[in-house]
């Protein structure tokens, strides 16, 4: 590589020549727009992007409440000044500014800092103010930390946790609905606090290490996103919670080699696909006799997931959803836990699986819920009866919806997004909670791209934020009703005027057809004043998988830049949508690819390659680059291994090289399980395909992932030893799934992955 970086440095400094003597030559030639570089994109931040603050809604829509820093102090300048966050109140317009909680508040007594606010919450009542602070990482996430509580009528400021609580201990504090109590995770087991007093009560004895009460193990939270593992009951008198026993659970051991001078080990329970999970059950416990009684769902508590629960509307029963372990049928019960009854209310199935799960919203007098459902083949929303009786389609129509915003009982109506005509475009739309109207579209049609929404509860205003590919954000409040902007946030002026200084490209959507028939959507960026005579060579950015979508009509940040980086190199850049990724076209679009990640969909991939061919003659066959991360790192083997006469430059970043090594929530759902399906596995697996490598490889891992596993890729590299198969290769000691820890790793593998495409498709 270091001859590579002396050519291209050597280069680099040719042009700067040329352009100080073009820029000399003549006072009437106009100076060169700068060209991009990864040091303005990952280094200087040169086009860090404007971002709206982060408020919280009050629930009566009246307003909004913001963190402003503040220094108190007679020198803030010494180490006897404080600094910290007032919490304030501003109006939906950003008039009838309020300071509701101030940073003297924040400062416990004989401290020399306020508390770092990290989250807050306000009690029903509001009468409290729950302080998050000194979080720290639980997996993935800043879950476990202290928390504080402020009485906004006495100044009352006190920790949480007893009279001499542990530091940085406790997890998922909230209040009871009634303002009265609070109820947290600690080692594992459920405690509640009376506000205002430091008397504990446990309301589990016992976790442990393997017993886990109220929290979740690491796949529960990767794969279903869930953190929190508890539920107040409306009536603050009982709390509902999950118990896993990760007894016999597998340990994943994890090396790292560099942050000490010998070695440590972090090991962590990790099911891989075919492997034994957790056992999971629901509870409610009693908060007056610290009794819980449990579910008793039929079956093996191995072989299922509880992904979602809920109190059905009252405080008689928990709707526990009770999910197979092919995660193929979804069966709703109802836990009349007083009567120790359980009743099946609903059940969604599909052939293949089951795309997600969503909570169950509830009516207030729980005699109906809104659900997410595909039983008539697209994501729809559903009013379903308590007992399952009556079942409303409430948004009818060959269209998915993408996300449920918000309902409201007292208006009769909710919100989602959607995107009916295009799918890389969301737009917002408006329902009756009851059917009696069809739905409408709140958007203008100014705002053609993406929208995201962030709602007041009652739905009256929303923040609203619009981007486009090439078009940063720009946000606003607005008022729900008419779609009329109330106070503008952001609107990245400054970075649009910087953008209109460089040479960007031009790019378009398209649509292309696989060879089966099914239409696949993408986008194609090309360099500016491209000459249509001449061929240039194509970099593809794949992800492929389940869980994303690459072909969206919303601003891409760095993404976007280093895209058009490449297209001042002379490469022509492109992403396409394989069948299966997570756009909203239906069933059979998320459904066509179970039992075939990395066969059909890369297939598809090919497709539209040659598809794209033949529409742009500009596209030269012989020169063709992709890469991916993650599920994109696996796309960028397959299309390697499987298709090497079409792809011949690929870097594959953090790849499931071989698809037994991840985790049984996932890969099952998609696969199948590999102790019945084993040909599913064998036949979609890069490794399996790694010995008709034909192109230029560059892997890249790092050794702390605790998501996609190193493991994997050291058995990729012995399998392409094995064959003698040529390639490049750089692991980053102890860097996440993410490679993003550590000081200059970003530039660094952004500039690896750019030299590599250079150097191996000579643009």
């Amino acid at each position: 590589m270091k001859t590579l970086t002396t050519t291209l440095l050597a280069s680099l400094l040719a042009g700067l020549a040329l352009t100080a003597c073009s820029s000399t030559s003549s006072t009437t030639t106009e100076p060169e727009k700068p060209a991009l570089s990864l040091e303005r994109i990952y280094k200087d931040n040169t086009f860090k992007s404007e971002r709206a603050p982060y408020f919280r809604w009050l629930d009566d829509g009246s307003g909004y409440t913001v963190l402003e820093s503040r220094s108190i102090g007679s020198n803030i300048d010494t180490e006897h000044g404080v600094t910290g966050n007032d919490i304030v109140f501003y109006q939906p317009d950003g008039s009838g500014r309020k300071v509701l909680v101030t940073v003297e508040q924040l400062t416990p007594q004989g401290a020399t800092a306020a508390l770092s606010i990290e989250d807050y919450q306000w009690s029903a009542d509001g009468n409290w103010a729950l302080i998050f602070t000194n979080g720290q990482k639980v997996w993935r996430h800043r879950t476990r930390g202290d928390y504080w509580v402020l009485n906004l009528n006495t100044n009352q400021l006190y920790q949480l946790g007893g009279e001499q609580p542990p530091a940085t201990s406790l997890m998922f504090a909230k209040f009871s609905p009634d303002s009265q109590k609070i109820a947290y995770v600690r080692n594992n087991n459920i405690y509640v606090e009376t506000l205002g007093k430091s008397q504990v009560t446990a309301l589990t004895t016992d976790g442990s290490d393997t017993i886990i009460n109220g929290n979740f193990d690491w796949v529960y939270e990767e794969e279903f996103t869930i953190t929190d593992g508890f539920r107040w009951s409306p009536d603050s008198q009982n709390i509902a919670y999950w118990q896993l026993d990760a007894s016999g659970v597998k340990y994943f051991t994890m090396i790292n080699n560099t942050d000490t001078l010998y070695p440590t080990l972090t090991q962590f329970p990790y099911p891989k696909a075919g492997e034994q999970n957790s056992a999971v059950k629901v509870g409610v416990v009693e908060l007056a006799s610290k009794q819980t009684h449990w579910a008793a769902l039929p079956g093996d508590n191995r072989d299922r997931y509880i992904p979602r629960i809920s109190w059905a509307g009252t405080s008689d029963a928990v709707l526990i959803q009770d999910v197979n372990r092919p995660q193929n049928t979804n069966t709703l019960r109802l836990f009349n836990w007083k009567a120790n009854a359980l009743n099946t209310i609903y059940t969604d199935k599909d052939e293949a699986f089951l795309e997600w799960f969503y909570e169950a919203e509830w009516e207030q007098d729980g005699s109906h819920f809104v659900w997410h459902s595909e039983r008539d083949d697209w994501r729809h929303l559903y009013r379903i009866a308590r007992d399952g009786s009556e079942i409303i389609d409430l948004t009818p129509g060959n269209y998915d919806i993408v996300d449920l915003i918000t309902l409201n009982e007292a208006t009769n109506s909710f919100y989602f997004t959607a995107a009916p005509d295009h799918p890389e475009q969301r737009f917002l739309f408006k329902g009756t909670l009851d059917g009696s109207k069809p739905v409408e579209r709140i958007t203008p049609d100014a705002f053609a791209g993406n929208n995201r929404y962030y709602m007041s509860k009652d739905a009256s205003y929303a923040m609203h934020t619009h981007s486009r590919f090439n078009q940063p954000p720009v946000s606003q409040i607005i008022k729900t009703d008419g779609h009329s902007t109330i106070t503008q946030l952001t609107t990245n002026a400054e970075l649009k005027t910087l953008l209109a200084k460089e040479v960007l490209p031009s790019h378009e959507f398209f649509t292309v057809t696989a060879q089966d028939g099914m239409e696949l959507d993408g986008w194609v960026m090309f360099p500016a004043n491209m000459d249509p005579t001449k061929k240039y060579p194509i970099i593809f950015y794949v992800y492929g998988e389940p869980w994303g979508s690459t072909v969206q009509d919303s601003w891409g940040g760095n993404s976007y830049l280093w895209n058009s980086m490449m297209t001042q190199q002379g490469f022509i850049m492109a992403s396409v949508d394989n069948r299966g990724t997570r756009a909203p076209k239906g069933r059979d679009w998320r459904k066509s690819i179970y039992k075939k990640i990395g066969s059909v969909t890369v297939r598809d991939q090919a497709d539209a390659l040659d598809a794209m061919a033949a529409r742009w003659s500009q596209i030269d066959t012989s020169r063709v680059g992709v890469w991916g991360h993650s599920g994109g790192g696996s796309s960028t083997l397959n299309l390697l291994f499987r298709h090497g006469d079409k792809y011949h430059v690929g870097v594959a970043q953090a790849p499931v090289a071989d698809i037994r090594y991840y985790d049984t929530i996932y890969q099952e759902r998609y696969s199948g399980n590999p102790n019945t399906d084993p040909d599913s596995f064998t036949q979609t697996s890069p490794i399996t395909f790694a010995k008709d490598l034909q192109g230029k490889l560059l892997l890249v891992h790092g050794t702390g992932d605790d998501n996609v596993h190193y493991q994997g890729t050291e058995a990729l590299i012995n399998e392409l030893v094995k064959h003698n198969k040529q390639f490049e290769f750089m692991s980053y000691p102890n860097r996440s799934h993410s490679i993003a820890e550590g000081e200059g790793t970003t530039l660094h593998l952004q500039t690896m992955k750019t030299q590599y495409f250079i150097e191996h498709l000579k643009p």
